[in-house]
């Protein structure tokens, strides 16, 4: 739902403040959250890894998912969303320390395999790389250093307080970035483009984290990440919903294969984590 929404909204409102507006308006919420629940503060060893969940979903995502959907169809955004959960995995591995069964790669590898095998044939793949691909790329990229750094954070502060207090970190960027667009191309909207920006705020950079966050802690990030194999498929389904792209048998067939390959995953053993110190335990342990 996230990159149709984005589509929607980046269509009347600028980019920037799509990205950047989003984003603060979430952090005045994750403000209320802490303040209503007496969150403690975070330590310092934390607030570091919040600022990397910070570049990754709160800042790197939103821009270049926004930045590629002005010229580009939220349909083949799907396409290079569908790496997602490879990127994920992989840094799972490398942040988190993860280390995920043979079974597991096999259906994730099959899932994206099918994945990509469908964008393909239904159409959705047309010509070379362009800049919006190498956006996407880079949003994905984040996105996943992100995810794997936020589930790490959760298994500390949960999933609510971990992205409330990486919306808070990046304000010093997201509130200069959110004015200067809004000075530069003051918001004009209808109804559905303030809808898709709500939408945004509320659920795909607030609510939307509270559970994803928590599912990631508590089930492997790798294995949870897995779920997100679904997404290109419902992406291409309200992009027929909401921007009037057409959907055949072809999405229905796609639906129920990746549904089988994420099955699997969930089905594979849990992962090993190879459990690294903190910064701060490695800070009090040289003291």
């Amino acid at each position: 739902m996230s990159l149709p929404a984005t589509r929607l909204a980046v269509q009347q409102l600028d980019p920037w403040f799509v990205a950047f507006g989003r984003a603060v308006g979430a952090a005045v919420l994750a403000a209320a959250y802490l303040r209503i629940s007496g969150a403690p503060r975070p330590t310092r060893g934390q607030w570091r890894r919040l600022a990397i969940v910070a570049l990754g979903v709160v800042a790197g995502f939103p821009l270049f998912t926004s930045l590629a959907l002005t010229s580009q169809t939220s349909a083949h955004g799907a396409v290079v969303i569908a790496l997602l959960p490879a990127t994920t995995a992989v840094f799972a591995v490398i942040r988190a320390g993860e280390r995920p069964a043979p079974l597991f790669w096999v259906a994730s590898g099959s899932g994206l395999v099918a994945v990509l095998t469908f964008l393909v044939l239904s159409g959705t793949v047309r010509g070379g790389v362009t800049v919006t691909d190498l956006y996407l790329l880079t949003a994905v990229g984040l996105c996943g250093l992100g995810y794997a750094e936020g589930g790490v954070l959760a298994r500390e502060l949960g999933g609510a307080r971990t992205i409330c207090w990486a919306l808070l970190v990046a304000l010093p960027v997201t509130v200069p970035l959110a004015l200067a667009a809004a000075v530069a191309d003051p918001p004009q909207a209808g109804p559905a483009g303030w809808v898709a920006f709500g939408y945004l705020t509320v659920v795909s950079m607030f609510l939307g984290f509270f559970a994803w966050y928590a599912g990631l802690a508590r089930g492997g990030i790798a294995r949870v990440g897995q779920i997100q194999l679904v997404q290109p498929v419902l992406t291409l389904l309200w992009s027929a919903l909401l921007l009037g792209e057409q959907v055949g048998l072809a999405s229905i067939a796609a639906a129920l294969a990746v549904s089988v390959f994420v099955v699997l995953t969930q089905r594979s053993r849990t992962p090993q984590i190879i459990h690294r110190p903190s910064v701060d335990t490695v800070m009090a342990e040289s003291r």
